[in-house]
């Protein structure tokens, strides 16, 4: 048995002991807390109310509702991390002029970077132990993309001969529906199984759409958007996630022709959704919030990265939640709220029952089925995502993951105030 297997069994066996989760829920001066966790709506790519909108232009809405709702000083925020996949240089040079744009002064430093689908956690996760280094005092760790503008074939490398010949190199660029599908087949994952998984999704967030239940998460943005049908140039406020459909069913779904294989069971109706959205999280350690008068919402607990086969790149949550579960001293039934990226219908359903995690437990207000995954944003959109829902139903506990192309997963635990 490898040293990493064995690693694994000792997590394992170590989220199903009973410990007291109280010593995460104790306030203490360095802890690193949240005071603002808001997001933009998530609209459908290529169509939606931001497809005429540049993922710079989300981010700097984004960044000034961060500032207008918690109040900070701008000149307070000495960090700015920016998940994305997509942007073309890394977003480093719009992301920079986005800060400048939202109001954050030349002091401000910005940097964007990429681990696929974690990009937005692991932006805030940077943040976080920059603080708890004592790097830098206040931060903001946030995650966009524009799936209109730059999803596609162009988004993927060529590969050199030299990473052709090596096969889990290689296995590196199998497309993620079909790695997904294979897998699916492989840990015997039936269409029915998804299909009832994605129903639910969808709507859980159509009841919680009609709650208003996001309305507290969502910065409404004014936004330049052309008429398909007339090519009229109009303003539109986008407020609302736009590829949540009502009347979603396990049956309906069921009509639907898979995507990446005749016989196969993943399709349009089971996968996430392209979508374009940004979300950011202000962060700083509990002293400074307590002096600058900054209302705590939550607080950062601990986080995993793990890595897992590339043609398994689905199972990411289910190695990286008992990592993270485990740095934060605490038992998989500790938790209230586990967000979940849905991926697949498939990888999240396997990953939940390899877990032995309760259904409904899970994505309680839905999830990127539903409402969409734009890439780099998701793991930031979750946060603002879990944190009013905890606060909403009076509890402390969630755990924010989600599995990453390549072969990765990321998990994080956060503490509701």
């Amino acid at each position: 048995m490898s040293g990493a297997q064995q690693r694994l069994n000792q997590v394992a066996q170590h989220i199903g002991s009973k410990k007291s989760p109280s010593a995460i829920t104790e306030k203490n001066p360095d802890d690193v807390v949240i005071t603002c966790a808001l997001r933009s709506a998530l609209t459908k790519g290529g169509k939606g109310g931001f497809k005429d909108t540049a993922a710079a232009d989300i981010l700097a809405g984004v960044f000034k509702g961060v500032i207008d709702r918690s109040g900070i000083d701008p000149s307070l925020v000495e960090d700015i991390s920016v998940g994305t996949v997509l942007a073309p240089g890394g977003g480093a040079t719009e992301f920079r002029a986005a800060a400048l744009v939202a109001g954050f002064p030349e002091s401000t430093a910005v940097k964007g970077l990429n681990r696929q689908c974690s990009s937005g956690l692991q932006a805030i996760v940077d943040i976080a132990n920059a603080i708890k280094s004592g790097m830098i005092e206040v931060g903001i760790g946030a995650g966009v993309e524009s799936m209109t503008s730059q999803y596609g074939p162009g988004a993927v490398t060529e590969f050199s001969d030299l990473l052709e010949g090596h096969e889990e190199a290689a296995n590196c660029k199998v497309p993620m529906g079909v790695l997904s599908e294979n897998m699916a087949k492989d840990r015997n994952i039936s269409r029915a199984v998804q299909d009832a998984f994605a129903a639910s999704s969808y709507q859980k967030a159509v009841k919680a759409q009609k709650a208003g239940l996001f309305n507290e998460e969502i910065v409404p943005l004014n936004v330049k958007w052309i008429d398909p049908k007339t090519n009229e140039e109009k303003t539109i406020t986008v407020k609302a996630d736009d590829g949540i459909r009502d009347g979603i069913t396990a049956e309906s779904l069921g009509k639907i022709r898979p995507a990446f294989a005749k016989d196969g069971s993943i399709h349009a109706g089971n996968a996430s959704q392209i979508s374009d959205g940004a979300a950011a999280v202000l962060l700083m350690k509990r002293s400074t919030a307590e002096r600058l008068g900054q209302k705590i919402i939550g607080k950062f607990v601990s986080a995993s990265i793990v890595g897992v086969k590339p043609l398994l790149m689905g199972i990411g949550p289910w190695k990286a939640i008992p990592v993270a579960l485990e740095k934060a001293g605490i038992t998989k039934d500790d938790v209230d709220i586990y967000e979940i990226n849905e991926a697949f219908a498939s990888q999240c359903v396997w990953c939940i029952n390899e877990l032995g995690l309760p259904q409904e437990k899970i994505n309680p207000k839905g999830g990127a089925i539903a409402f969409g995954h734009p890439l780099g944003c998701t793991g930031a959109r979750q946060i603002s995502t879990l944190l009013t829902e905890l606060k909403r139903t009076d509890k402390k506990i969630g755990v924010t993951s989600m599995c990453v192309g390549t072969g990765m997963g990321m998990a994080a635990v956060w503490v509701a105030e």
